[in-house]
């Protein structure tokens, strides 16, 4: 389940840079994630694979080129890259509804249920967001 939530975050991301590039080419400006967020039933109905992947970690994978489309603007970054699953370090995000559980060492995630984990300490405050991120070795971290 995790590649699959890999995979889906890094198409909607190539999807939602894709559709970006095209709005500026043709109009000259760029389109917001907001109104990429809207397409993205449709998309969802095109692709059932989709179905199984967190809706929040797919919305908030269009953050992304988003982020990269502004830097690229403002800050003269480099153009923004197609993601490849032949890239070493893959991750999604979780923002909401994620369960940390200290005594038994687990994280909850949405439509993957609970995995086991090393928390190496316990921290206060309020969680805002759970990243996964696999490495090349096949590790997973959260």
């Amino acid at each position: 389940m995790f590649f699959q939530h890999f995979g889906a975050c890094r198409f909607i991301y190539n999807w939602g840079l894709e559709n970006k590039i095209r709005t500026y080419e043709t109009d000259g400006k760029s389109i917001s994630r907001f109104a990429l967020q809207k397409m993205l039933p449709d998309l969802k109905s095109e692709h059932d694979w989709m179905k199984d992947v967190n809706s929040q970690s797919i919305q908030s994978a269009l953050l992304n080129p988003e982020n990269a489309f502004t830097r690229f603007f403002r800050e003269k970054k480099g153009f923004p890259k197609f993601k490849s699953r032949k890239n070493p370090v893959q991750s999604f995000s979780v923002p909401q509804h994620y369960i940390v559980n200290f005594d038994t060492h687990k994280i909850k995630l949405p439509k993957i249920g609970w995995v086991k984990t090393k928390l190496h300490r316990k921290y206060e405050g309020a969680r805002k967001n759970c990243n996964s991120v696999s490495h090349l070795n096949g590790q997973i971290f959260h």
